[in-house]
């Protein structure tokens, strides 16, 4: 929460800490009269290893010697028991991501898993913002604490905007780029995955786990609350070369205004070649007022439908059937039926 360094992330090795704003920075600028402390908390602890970047080093923000990560937890633990809210700042450094840093793991690094379980236990409502420059393994986080926000590696005045967004001066609106899995064993976890033999049921894929991941492709919330209605073609069949309109009504059921991310997918049952289960043709992000209704409209045509094909070494359009889906993210279930034909 405090470290400049760790704010902008890899590969800024000769910024100027001074001109960079934390999350810390952040929140107490943006609450002036509000009483912002701090606690160091568990340490992160990171492997030094040979590397080009060994001048570096005295520009990296690593745990001093000796640090005494009983006596810190304790102290975090005690201030958030007297305290209105806790804001967690958890994840990793950043010279743990990037180019030669592979980690065979995705838990929360050192004992911060621990630290969050006891914040918790005090009864002071927490929010987990998460620095990382890739997925962790959130199951207990996403079961027990009411709100995380994922920032990456917000850079220079990073703090600024995580502030903003954590005293809801303005709502949340960015959507997941990849899929977040539960755990390293779901690894490598796609959304538009081609049909496979193994099934998606709960306790058949995983014996220990789900087969769903944590978090869907394109998934995020905001301060708004949105409903999916009226999904509509405007034909019910089009030929190859043709092009048919989706229309989508996106109501914001809330009493804020929020910007939502509405997600058009497909998947084509049959053709020349076997087609992912689901991929994203178009999207949008669009500003609806609290208790209003927008209409959002995507083209589905040659541009959406047609794909590079490995056998013919050309751009494909099958005649086919089209399930198609808006929502948002990946995992959309307002769907309908589109026919291709020859």
């Amino acid at each position: 929460a405090a470290s400049p360094r760790d704010t902008v992330g890899p590969w800024s090795f000769d910024q100027d800490n001074g001109e960079t704003v934390t999350i810390l920075d952040g929140l107490r600028a943006r609450l002036p009269g509000v009483v912002v402390e701090h606690a160091d908390g568990a340490s992160i602890p990171v492997r030094k290893f040979p590397s080009m970047f060994d001048r570096f080093d005295s520009l990296v923000a690593n745990t001093p010697a000796g640090y005494d990560d009983d006596a810190a937890i304790a102290a975090a633990v005690e201030l958030a028991a007297g305290s209105d809210v806790v804001i967690v700042v958890a994840g990793q450094r950043q010279n743990q991501i990037g180019e030669a840093a592979s980690v065979s793991t995705l838990e929360l690094p050192g004992r911060q898993l621990e630290q969050l379980q006891r914040l918790v236990a005090t009864g002071t409502p927490v929010v987990l913002v998460v620095m990382s420059g890739r997925p962790l393994d959130l199951r207990w986080a996403q079961a027990n604490v009411p709100a995380i926000l994922q920032v990456w590696y917000p850079g220079t005045r990073g703090g600024e905007a995580v502030a903003a967004a954590l005293v809801g001066d303005v709502s949340p609106a960015g959507r997941l780029p990849f899929t977040w899995p539960r755990h390293v064993g779901q690894v490598p976890l796609v959304y538009n995955h081609n049909r496979t033999f193994q099934p998606e049921e709960q306790g058949r894929r995983y014996w220990d786990e789900e087969s769903t991941p944590l978090y869907p492709f394109g998934h995020g919330l905001s301060y708004g609350s949105f409903e999916y209605a009226n999904l509509v073609l405007d034909r019910e069949s089009i030929a190859v070369g043709e092009t048919a309109t989706v229309s989508v009504d996106v109501t914001n059921a809330s009493d804020r205004d929020a910007d939502e991310v509405v997600q058009l997918y497909v998947h084509q049952r049959y053709g020349t070649s076997s087609r992912p289960v689901r991929e994203l043709k178009g999207f949008a992000r669009v500003a609806v007022a609290a208790g209003g209704t927008r209409t959002v409209t995507f083209p589905l045509g040659p541009d959406q439908l047609r794909y590079w094909s490995a056998v013919t070494r050309d751009w494909v359009q099958d005649a086919t059937t089209l399930d198609v889906w808006v929502g948002g993210s990946s995992a959309a279930e307002l769907a309908a039926v589109l026919e291709v034909t020859a």
